[in-house]
């Protein structure tokens, strides 16, 4: 449900538009607001699940992300809107954090892989399904109001899991109850960190009227890190908490697996995006026949999730290893189809490659996230699963930046505001999906490195 919202909205921007005038910088801070807050509440919540009861979290999580979807579905300015956005996005980092924390405290052994084979499932359909649920409910909705539809669907859901919160989540509180520390100057430091990072590249989209000053905030997220990492450093030695533990990243499968979902989520949803807008601007095709595309990449993916969760179990990293090879071949074919298949056929073509492409990102998401929390303790399970969603966010809105910065200055180079031609829209397509395949390769660079580490260590014991 809040992957959902990640992707779905996407395609509910030019119905807002239409609904509620919003501009074009109003319609950017709908979609990112949601990414940034999402990101900002992800460790300090993961930090609570695990000192606190986790099946509480999704009790406060859960409720407020119904009522805040209601409260977008009613929005009648974009500044309502985009309020109720942010506190969406913080109801989404309360429960996020819970899930992979419950996870790995409840599953041992295999079944943790299979659990999070099932996870993983979950999270390739939420990704690939969201384009085509936001369509088809501007398509029952109607063009100027279909977006609120978009919202309203939460609201049922929420009450589902609510419901199975209650009556079948185990009260999994990680050990016996401990003194409650949060460490606010870390939360502080931490907040002004994600935020300065991520704020350039959600505030970027390729026009000539982006403002390049945004860049400077990337200096003040590197002085807030070294901040941060000295605080964390000092106020561990002192015997408190700290809200990361540092030591977690001296695990190399910790570390190395957080890279590689981080670049792994710098292009897919990129991907989808790029996909999405190509189809829609420079093929015209509709919305919802625009997000089935990606209904291939949601079944094969579920299932190749499934089977991933398992095989990671006797041939650890090679699996992932295979699987970004799928989806890289995959983004290439994927450049390749936009840049010569003809209208008309050019959707058929890029449908049938996003399957192979699920084939491959099945193997990545689950495996990695088995491979990646199958050295770090339990009772910090919550934390390190919730800084790998900060990865997955921080990457999302990186590589969707990237992508888009590049898609749209094509266009505005070769075609100007206005471009109409389908020729201008296959290039900035094309070279968009230059950086999604760059990412994807950055990401089996890692995990290559990773997997020798794994055989080397071994050959060291003995």
């Amino acid at each position: 449900m809040t992957i959902l919202d990640l992707s779905k909205v996407n395609v509910t921007l030019p119905s807002v538009e239409a609904s509620l005038g919003a501009s074009s910088s109003q319609l950017q801070l709908i979609v990112s607001g949601y990414v940034l807050a999402f990101g900002l509440a992800l460790v300090p919540m993961g930090r609570l699940g695990d000192q606190r009861s986790r099946r509480t979290l999704f009790l406060v999580g859960l409720p407020l992300f119904a009522v805040m979807s209601a409260a977008c579905a009613l929005a009648q300015t974009p500044e309502q809107l985009l309020l109720a956005r942010l506190a969406q996005g913080v109801a989404a980092g309360i429960q996020m954090p819970q899930v992979v924390g419950t996870i790995q405290q409840v599953f041992t052994g295999p079944a943790r892989a299979k659990a999070f084979g099932l996870f993983g499932s979950v999270i390739g359909v939420s990704t690939a399904f969201g384009p085509t649920l936001g369509g088809l409910m501007i398509a029952l909705g109607g063009a100027r109001d279909g977006w609120r539809w978009v919202f309203w669907m939460n609201v049922p859901l929420a009450l589902l899991v609510i419901a199975g919160v209650i009556w079948l989540l185990p009260n999994s509180q990680a050990g016996p109850k401990q003194k409650l520390s949060l460490d606010p100057v870390g939360i502080l430091l931490f907040g002004v960190t994600v935020t300065a990072l991520m704020t350039p590249f959600l505030l970027t989209t390729g026009a000539s009227t982006d403002d390049p000053r945004r860049w400077w905030l990337l200096a003040v997220a590197a002085l807030a890190a070294a901040v941060f990492v000295g605080w964390e450093g000092r106020y561990a030695v002192a015997g408190k908490a700290p809200l990361i533990p540092l030591k977690l990243f001296r695990i190399s499968s910790f570390r190395n697996g957080t890279l590689v979902i981080a670049a792994y989520f710098s292009a897919i949803p990129a991907m989808f995006l790029l996909t999405t807008l190509f189809l829609q601007l420079g093929v015209g095709v509709e919305p919802v026949y625009a997000g089935m595309v990606s209904i291939g990449f949601a079944l094969v993916s579920a299932v190749s999730a499934w089977y991933g969760g398992r095989l990671v179990i006797n041939h650890g990293r090679p699996v992932v290893v295979v699987g970004l090879v799928v989806i890289l071949a995959a983004t290439v074919g994927m450049g390749a189809a936009a840049a010569w298949a003809p209208a008309g056929i050019v959707e058929w073509v890029m449908a049938g490659i996003m399957a192979l492409a699920g084939a491959g990102g099945g193997l990545v998401v689950a495996p990695n996230q088995a491979l990646t929390l199958g050295h770090v303790p339990i009772r910090d399970g919550g934390l390190a699963g919730s800084v790998g969603q900060l990865g997955q966010r921080i990457g999302t809105a990186i590589g969707s930046a990237v992508a888009l910065a590049i898609f749209y200055a094509t266009i505005y180079h070769e075609g100007g505001h206005q471009a109409r031609d389908l020729g201008v829209f296959r290039d900035g397509y094309r070279f968009g999906m230059l950086a999604v395949s760059g990412f994807l390769a950055l990401a089996l660079l890692i995990a290559l490195v990773d997997m020798g580490a794994r055989r080397r260590a071994p050959r060291a014991k003995e």
